[in-house]
């Protein structure tokens, strides 16, 4: 079930217009609507908690952005959470945001537990 959410998160993703992408809303950065509510979606999961964290540290990445509707778009995010013991917690987020507000929708997280394939490395 897992493996077929996070195919259906990246079909989407390659699926979005890139063009979008330049006229939405900036809704990255560490205190940013998605990346605070992967952080509270992994501590009610009780997969990593405050005093763990290095917030420092953490990294968001807008991986798509597409129009749906007027002035709203949905957006996907890469965010990185590091704690403070060096290990890494990679989440894929997917929400709606507008350019007034990036909290127009909830914000579903998906974990990433794993990487296969080649990483281009």
């Amino acid at each position: 079930m897992k493996a077929r959410v996070m195919v259906a998160v990246f079909a989407m993703c390659l699926a979005l217009d890139s063009g979008a992408v330049a006229q939405s809303p900036d809704c990255t950065g560490p205190e940013r609507w998605p990346t605070s509510m992967a952080f509270v979606h992994l501590k009610n999961a009780g997969l990593t908690d405050n005093d763990k964290l290095d917030f420092t540290k953490t990294k968001t990445e807008r991986i798509a952005s597409e129009a749906i509707g007027k002035g709203l778009y949905r957006q996907v995010h890469h965010v990185t959470f590091f704690e403070k013991s060096g290990r890494a917690i990679e989440v894929i987020t997917v929400n709606t945001a507008s350019r007034v507000e990036c909290s127009e929708s909830s914000v579903k997280v998906f974990v990433v537990a794993r990487e296969i394939g080649d990483s281009g490395k």
